[in-house]
């Protein structure tokens, strides 16, 4: 079976990579040593990474999950989603 390579993120650019890119980079690694087509040490470098993921992932949606609770606190309720009213085709009010 043909190894995957691994996605870098953007963690060495001084960046913090994005919950997507982290959770697609997990997954890859999580796909790699369930296949078993690579070494111990690997395995192990892929665990030791995706914990580094995982908390990335963790704290992302920590942080998502904070603003909300800013949004729901500062407006009373959540509103729903709502581009503009004006933007409805045929709508020249």
């Amino acid at each position: 079976m043909a190894k995957k390579a691994v996605k870098k993120t953007a963690s060495g650019s001084g960046q913090s990579p994005n919950f997507e890119s982290s959770l697609e980079e997990l997954e890859n690694l999580v796909e790699q040593m369930e296949a078993g087509d690579i070494t111990l040490e690997e395995s192990l470098r892929h665990f030791e990474r995706g914990i580094t993921l995982t908390h990335q992932c963790q704290q992302a949606l920590k942080q998502a999950e904070q603003k909300v609770q800013i949004l729901i606190k500062d407006n009373g309720e959540p509103e729903p989603f709502n581009t503009s009213e004006n933007d409805e085709p045929g709508n020249d009010s």
